[in-house]
């Protein structure tokens, strides 16, 4: 009897514990370079939970690889290796180049352009592959996911007619606010590239309303060529708001930790810290210089996976920085090596960034502002010196600065004892330390990690085929009735008209009061006659 009961007891706990789920099967169009590898762990994760995931990829592109754990499907594409790489060298070059404004900012302008439409060349190949359109069209996806920064993705799910999933950092043009309706009131939400924070001075409120008049214009210019791609392949005319508004998820790579508190929607969920990983044991040769470093610790310094190399004049002055401190400091960098290598200075080509910042020797990190190294410095509460080279970099920068978790400094215009000053500062002053510290300790407070967030959300679009109850009835409004411009002249109009009836009704009051006024007057005065 109780072999019985504990059978039962045994059975009824299988029943209830959560088995894996329904699989489904999802089409992934991620971005090349560094925005993948943060996507890659959600999609090994779903592949992981039963569901059948095929990753669209170009047979020529960086930080992508075939894996076991997903299926890959290639298509063609007619650019090399070296072009994708010259294009990006140029546009990091413009941006360490030094022109006096405006020059500068047109020559940024024209460069991201360029490299925009060298990458987008592979969309192009993509719609170019009717065998790979085919087997799209045949597979029976039922939703996908992508990083809509080359828009490609948002092309072949409106193709495909598929529900899509959005995962990313953001637009340069606020187009990730502006596309799900969310409120960006300009007193306090700054705009991407004018580093403002939230707390803004007069002058800086003009500038962000200035900002926002020619954000959408100019991502327009520099969309023009997917834009062209996209109204040819969907047969009608497309806008950039056209593409993107209906996106069932916008899964962002960030949050109020570190960003600046805003309004948002419904359907956007805030994964920031996505790609923080556990802590594994450092390999032995790091192991060994950690170890070396005594009481000083270490300094961990990269300018992320797609810049490993600068002009060597520059590299000479962070050189000569680097060796005014006491710490041992490893530099992931690829370039010809520094004649004036202080011994403190360790030159990689790569380092297991994470697994260094967890490590309670570690004293600072340098970093160029992306989100996976700022995001690796919040969850580890290292203090860091921030170099910003392009992008959303610099604005990102801002936030950890404003935060007090940070010193920023200007890469053109820096120097060795710049350097050196930030890098001391950070390390010996205790209140950085402290505030990242109270940064980490909110950030990782949380009831549910961001990759199991995201994967939820991936799957409750799969399931559902959308999220059509998330989006808001401001979608199916014109700008007239979305500001309520219709009802402010509505009641406008019976404003002044009830001030005219008023007026009238006085005026007319007023003259026969008068004119009785009158009348009695002269029958009183042909009395006395």
């Amino acid at each position: 009897m109780a072999r019985r009961l504990c059978c039962a007891w045994i059975f009824l706990l299988l029943l209830l514990l959560p088995g894996p789920a329904a699989g489904g099967k999802l089409l992934v169009v991620p971005m090349v370079g560094s925005h993948w590898l943060s996507m890659q762990e959600v999609v090994e994760k779903l592949s992981q939970r039963g569901h059948e995931v095929v990753v669209l990829m170009p047979e020529v592109s960086w930080h992508m690889k075939a894996s076991q754990a997903y299926e890959v499907l290639t298509y063609p594409v007619t650019q090399t290796l070296e072009e994708l790489d010259g294009a990006f060298s140029e546009y990091v070059a413009t941006h360490l180049r030094g022109l006096p404004f405006p020059l500068n900012v047109l020559d940024m302008y024209k460069k991201s352009v360029h490299v925009f439409n060298t990458f987008f060349g592979q969309c192009k190949d993509l719609f170019r592959s009717q065998e790979t359109l085919k087997a799209l069209n045949q597979s029976g996806f039922d939703a996908l996911l992508t990083d809509p920064f080359f828009m490609c993705g948002p092309t072949l799910a409106h193709y495909l007619s598929l529900p899509f999933v959005f995962f990313m950092r953001g637009f340069g043009c606020n187009l990730h606010f502006e596309a799900p309706q969310c409120p960006s009131p300009l007193s306090y939400v700054p705009r991407l590239f004018t580093f403002n924070s939230d707390r803004m001075t007069f002058f800086q409120r003009v500038e962000n309303a200035l900002v926002s008049l020619l954000e959408l214009k100019y991502c327009d210019g520099f969309y023009n060529e997917a834009l062209k791609l996209s109204s040819e392949v969907l047969q009608r005319d497309v806008s950039l708001m056209d593409l993107v508004h209906s996106a069932s998820i916008w899964l962002l790579r960030f949050d109020f930790v570190f960003d600046y508190v805003r309004p948002v929607m419904p359907n956007m969920v805030f994964i920031g810290g996505i790609n923080c990983a556990k802590k594994k044991p450092l390999p032995k040769e790091f192991e060994a210089i950690v170890n070396a470093s005594g009481e000083h610790g270490i300094v961990v310094f990269s300018l992320g996976s797609m810049v490993s190399e600068i002009p060597m004049k520059k590299a000479m002055e962070i050189a000569d920085a680097l060796g005014t401190v006491p710490q041992t400091v490893l530099w992931r960098y690829t370039g010809p090596t520094p004649p004036n290598l202080p011994q403190n200075v360790k030159l990689v080509k790569w380092l297991p960034q994470n697994d260094l910042l967890a490590h309670p020797k570690t004293r600072a990190f340098i970093t160029h502002g992306g989100s996976h190294g700022i995001y690796e410095g919040i969850c580890n509460a290292v203090p860091m010196v921030l170099m910003p080279l392009f992008g959303d970099q610099m604005d990102n920068a801002k936030r950890v600065e404003s935060r007090g978790a940070g010193l920023t400094l200007n890469i053109l215009e820096m120097t060795s004892q710049d350097i050196s000053t930030a890098l001391r500062t950070v390390i010996n002053d205790k209140t950085y330390k402290e505030n990242i510290q109270r940064l980490s300790d909110l950030h990782l407070d949380r009831p549910i990690h961001p990759l199991d967030l995201a994967v939820h959300w991936v799957e409750f679009v799969m399931r559902h085929k959308g999220a059509p109850h998330l989006r808001p009835a401001a979608h199916d409004l014109n700008w007239v009735q979305y500001h309520s411009l219709d009802v402010l002249a509505f009641l406008l109009f019976v404003l002044l008209l009830s001030l005219f009836i008023s007026f009238k009704c006085c005026l007319c009051c007023c003259r026969r009061f008068c004119g009785k006024k009158g009348r009695t007057k002269k029958a009183a005065k042909s009395k006395t006659h």
